[in-house]
């Protein structure tokens, strides 16, 4: 049977208002039957599916850049954070907008010295950018943190958002140095647990582990090869301009690894 897709305009960055309090930021959306799909990037190639009975309503985003000569954002990779109806307990500013999810991830990504695209593709395949998503095993929140080891990373509420990924970035850094740098494994424990990895001497021969492990290093790929791509053109944009225009930078990667075991 044919899914119909009805596409609902966007001309520019709108906030979809969830009915729990939350917002998420997206640059477009289209309709799948019963769900939204909120593409939270300007390529499509990150999208956050919602039931679209807990969309209480869409409205303009603000764009922080806006009246202050500073270029407009080109898209977040990821939602905004918006607080819940009863506030964020431990996760804002006083008297400042409540952080996004980009905000979040490169604050613990820099202190925990990973590549925040990284971060962000274990938050799409652990939770979809969901801050309470729940697990049929009990994993909570945007990186799925298990209630034994939110307890033992310090996280005392893992629906927190700024805990539950300064939890699980922390973890993640723990389990790439324990398999030396092997993204791969380490992701295969963040998934299975440090002891199906030594047990099998490598990723365990579950599906959903095979699974997750190639859909997260896809992803992360993905993001790294847009990058490059982004950077030769504006070096060849720019050496059209000037033979002596600094050559464009692509970001440096704390891990990277081809997809899929």
């Amino acid at each position: 049977m044919l899914v119909a897709l009805a596409a609902l305009p966007c001309f520019a960055a709108d906030v979809a208002v969830l009915k729990n309090g939350f917002s998420i930021r997206h640059e477009r959306r289209q309709v799948i039957g019963d769900v939204t799909r909120l593409f939270v990037n300007a390529d499509g190639s990150s999208f956050v599916d919602v039931s679209s009975a807990e969309i209480d309503h869409f409205e303009a985003a603000e764009d922080p850049a806006a009246g202050s000569g500073l270029p407009a954002s080109a898209g977040s990779n990821s939602p905004l954070l918006a607080s819940e109806k009863a506030g964020l307990a431990a996760g804002g500013f006083p008297g400042r907008p409540q952080p996004t999810l980009d905000d979040v991830v490169n604050e613990s990504s820099g202190r925990y010295r990973l590549d925040p695209d990284l971060v962000n593709s274990v938050i799409k395949a652990e939770s979809a950018f969901n801050p309470r998503a729940v697990s049929p095993k009990g994993a909570q929140g945007l990186m799925q943190l298990m209630p034994g080891t939110a307890s033992a990373l310090g996280v005392p509420n893992a629906f927190d958002p700024r805990a539950n990924v300064e939890g699980g970035t922390k973890y993640l850094r723990e389990l790439l140095e324990r398999y030396n740098f092997d993204l791969v494994k380490a992701l295969a424990a963040y998934n299975a647990g440090p002891e199906r990895v030594e047990r099998f001497g490598g990723v365990p021969p579950y599906y959903e582990t095979r699974t997750y492990v190639a859909r997260v290093v896809k992803d992360f790929n993905k993001k790294k090869d847009a990058q490059e791509k982004a950077a030769a053109a504006a070096k060849r944009v720019g050496a059209g301009k000037s033979a002596k225009a600094p050559a464009a930078s692509s970001s440096s990667m704390a891990v990277q690894a081809k997809a899929g075991p």
